[in-house]
């Protein structure tokens, strides 16, 4: 499909291991020499680095001879400084330590890309379950909610007493709803230990587990606080929340752009148009984007034919993202508007950006995120050392507008005024408005781009942000 780079690899803390079935693989030689070499480069970097910093090359105690061998003539200040730490350090020197943190400086101190990076074996096992949309946990949706100022979650980047771990809606027949679990549970500690202090990626890590495993969330329900205690077990998450509103049109919710996104963003819409909508509402906020193989299927869904994106890399090297075809809403008849807020990042900002440049949709809200990249994700050493992710490319939409730093811009905007209660919706009631005087679409113009058949994506390739997640399944 179109996430990560994710090979077979054994468990890691905090998931199951992901079904190889929905694991992408490498880039193929197909997509061109140029990529090949690109990412060829930068793993052998990354591999380069694990072997004169890590573990790996020595043994035994706090002063030993290490045997670190350069690259190229540039590392050799780095191999000084390793062997002079391993030889006179106070103290004893983890090397995993010394490779997660030699592997980070690359990236961040030599690459300079905020989408590209290494993440721990925790970490890109927890970025495994989100994207493949199957992970070993209670089932719960939980999210951040800023007690003193609802509406700004910028200042909850880590939780305290006004920044909560708040639970949306456990999964129905999960664990967590099994257990109790109930919606605006606020969760002020997990396994006994206090999450203030912490962030949300940290406290996905430590909800999840292996199946079978137990976790105790400590609640505050109301004036009660008390203990729940959980078993985990493999949960499918809900990528897809639909329902009809004021009779005729039908509202389609998508959180993410995971393996399972399509088929059940397809049997949503299925149902929607089944019970009588003539419109559609599609709302893209807070979506952090996923699988651009995912896009492609779901921009399908409203577009026959016709370019929807291109994927563009060093060398002149482009692949064209066409629609596939036998979507369910291509019908120009059926208006649709799509919410888009600045939590709608990378594949999210695809399917906009396509959707509004070939008329088929009416873009309400605020501008979005602003990530026009590509990504491939690769294990080191099948992912017991944690992963890399890699820029390869960048993509535009069929006008060749770039996204990147603006974001796409909605067609209708909305302002939401400081201390707008979180449940008031005004860009869906906006939406609504606008539907109301629609009666239909004109015929769309037709996509730029000739139309060509449908293609079968490289695997492996993301566009996703994760940097501003206020949101998790659990």
């Amino acid at each position: 499909m179109t996430p990560l780079d994710a090979p077979t690899q054994p468990h890691a803390p905090g998931d199951s291991a992901p079904d190889p079935s929905v694991q992408p693989a490498p880039p193929q030689a197909a997509r061109g020499s140029t990529v090949t070499w690109i990412v060829g480069l930068a793993l052998a970097a990354v591999l380069g680095a694990i072997l004169f910093a890590g573990g790996y090359l020595v043994a035994g105690g706090n002063r030993q001879s290490a045997t670190c061998a350069a690259p190229t003539s540039a590392f050799a200040a780095f191999c000084e400084a390793y062997d002079e730490l391993k030889s006179h350090y106070v103290d004893k020197l983890d090397d995993t330590k010394l490779a997660e943190g030699a592997i980070q400086g690359m990236f961040q101190d030599g690459v300079r890309d905020p989408f590209s990076g290494y993440m721990s074996p925790e970490e890109y096992q927890q970025a495994l379950g989100s994207l493949s949309g199957k992970f070993s946990g209670i089932g719960a949706e939980m999210a951040v909610r800023n007690l003193k100022e609802p509406a700004n979650l910028t200042a909850c980047a880590t939780l305290s007493e006004n920044c909560v771990l708040v639970v949306v809606s456990p999964i129905s027949g999960s664990p967590a709803d099994k257990a109790g679990l109930q919606p605006g549970d606020v969760v002020v500690a997990v396994d006994g230990k206090s999450v203030n202090g912490s962030t949300i990626q940290d406290q996905i890590t430590k909800v999840r587990g292996p199946s079978g495993s137990q976790v105790k969330l400590t609640i505050k329900r109301g004036t009660r606080t008390f203990d729940l205690t959980i078993t985990r077990q493999e949960i499918t998450t809900q990528e897809v929340e639909a329902k009809m509103l004021d009779g005729h049109v039908g509202y389609i919710a998508l959180h993410g752009f995971s393996t399972s996104a399509p088929d059940q963003f397809h049997a949503a819409l299925k149902d929607l148009l089944g019970k009588g909508a003539t419109q559609i509402v599609f709302d893209l906020r807070g979506n952090p984007g996923g699988y651009i193989e995912s896009a492609q299927k779901i921009a399908s869904e409203f577009v026959s034919r016709g370019l929807l994106f291109t994927q563009e890399s060093t060398g002149g090297d482009v692949t064209r993202w066409t629609a596939q075809g036998g979507g369910l809403a291509t019908n120009p008849k059926i208006p649709v508007v799509v919410l888009i807020n600045n939590g709608s990042a990378s594949a999210s900002e695809i399917v906009s950006a396509a959707l509004k440049e070939v008329h088929r949709a009416t873009l309400i809200g605020e501008h979005t995120f602003g990530k026009n990249t590509v990504q491939i994700w690769a294990p080191l050493q099948d992912g017991a050392a944690g992963g890399v992710r890699i820029t390869i490319s960048r993509w535009f939409p069929p006008n060749h507008d770039s996204v990147h730093p603006n974001g796409v811009l909605p067609d209708v905007a909305v302002t939401i005024p400081a201390g707008t209660s979180p449940e008031k919706d005004l860009i869906l009631d906006r939406a609504l408005a606008f539907l109301a005087t629609q009666t239909g679409s004109q015929p769309s113009p037709q996509p730029s781009g000739s139309p060509t058949a449908a293609l079968t994506p490289t695997a492996g390739l993301l566009s996703w942000d994760d940097g501003g997640l206020d949101w998790a399944w659990v």
